[in-house]
């Protein structure tokens, strides 16, 4: 009797088969393992991020602001305070440990009277993207379109860096209303508040966050409690403006910049607001609530959000990064993001 030396057609397709199976079965777990390590590294820089604020407020003691508004790029003389022009983003750059990027654009002059060197320097930071800036399940630090906005001190790219981290801002601090942080100052305006003829403008009775334009948030203003306070989190964007900031010929007011310049329009710093008290009651509003990334989505844009399922990361005061889901009540999102309501809340698991 003849021994078999060979498969039959039908066993090669019943091995082949239940490969392919298990292939099916192990790539789902090989992609939630990558984007859990991916979530890990946005986690990471979330609290790189915390901690070079938190070097900024121990030399400075503030918080870094969010710059003068969108048409001021960042200026070493301009300090890491509120009498930086650039956003948070420059003004973090010397505590992580990018302090020749920082201070590229020095010319010795003051930011409202830039020379052409700062002009082309600050050009060429705009067109530096740094990894710690970006969500890896996102984008990676690559340069992107922006918008057509005429600059004081700088030469604007047709491609820049763009991030994909916010501060919180929090809401009006009247009581409804999310808020829409000012535009900023001329040229012009910037000379005359140094020379005393005008006042530097200041909204701290205004917005009830951490992060504004001209803010000047100390530790001991954040009087719920750094671990009760949020600081930095991450930017909801609808995936069709990660690279570009237009979509079918219409402007949009997304992610339309780079996020080293100062922010009017929640490019760099977004709102927490969830409501309003009305006779001690609360009154959700969730147009602002955190959202996962979707196509077509465009609520997004103005809000905390990210790539990730779930939840999204976000850094408190204290340096700590925790995972806030995207189903966060209005009321607790919105005390989380007021850094001085006397209603310290427990960030929901």
């Amino acid at each position: 009797m003849k021994s078999r030396t060979a498969f039959t057609l039908v066993e090669l397709l019943v091995v082949i088969a239940i490969i392919g199976m298990l292939v099916g079965l192990l790539l789902p777990a090989v992609q939630q393992a990558r984007e859990a390590a991916r979530q890990m590294q946005c986690n990471n820089h979330l609290r790189q991020l915390a901690l070079a604020a938190h070097n900024i407020e121990s030399s400075m003691r503030t918080f870094p602001s969010a710059g003068w508004g969108c048409s001021w790029m960042g200026d070493p003389e301009g300090g890491m305070s509120w009498g930086q022009p650039g956003g948070w983003y420059f003004a973090l750059l010397p505590a992580l440990e990018q302090n020749a990027l920082f201070q590229l654009p020095a010319d010795g002059q003051l930011p409202e009277s830039p020379s052409d060197t700062q002009r082309k320097n600050g050009t060429t930071v705009m067109e530096t993207p740094l990894s710690v800036f970006n969500c890896p399940s996102r984008r990676p630090p690559q340069l992107a379109e922006v918008g057509g906005y005429g600059l004081n001190n700088s030469t604007q790219p047709s491609k820049s860096m763009k991030g994909d981290y916010v501060a919180n801002y929090g809401a009006y601090n009247s009581g409804s209303g999310y808020g829409e942080v000012q535009n900023g100052p001329s040229a012009t305006d910037v000379a005359a508040m140094r020379k005393k003829e005008k006042s530097w403008p200041d909204y701290s009775s205004t917005y009830t966050g951490v992060c504004y334009n001209f803010s000047k948030v100390t530790i001991g203003q954040i009087r719920d409690g750094l671990s009760n306070t949020i600081l930095y989190g991450e930017k909801g964007l609808d995936p069709r403006f990660y690279t570009t900031y237009l979509f079918e010929g219409n402007y949009s007011w997304p992610d339309d910049r780079t996020d080293y310049l100062g922010d009017p329009h929640s490019k760099s710093i977004r709102s927490s607001y969830g409501g309003y008290y009305k006779d001690n009651v609360f009154q959700d509003d969730t147009l602002r609530l955190p959202k996962q990334d979707r196509y077509g989505y465009t609520d997004s844009n103005r809000c905390f959000g990210s790539a990730h399922s779930g939840a999204l990361g976000i850094a408190l005061c204290d340096g700590s990064v925790q995972r806030l889901t995207y189903s966060v009540s209005p009321e607790v999102f919105h005390c989380l993001g007021n850094k001085a309501d006397g209603k310290a809340v427990t960030l929901p698991q």
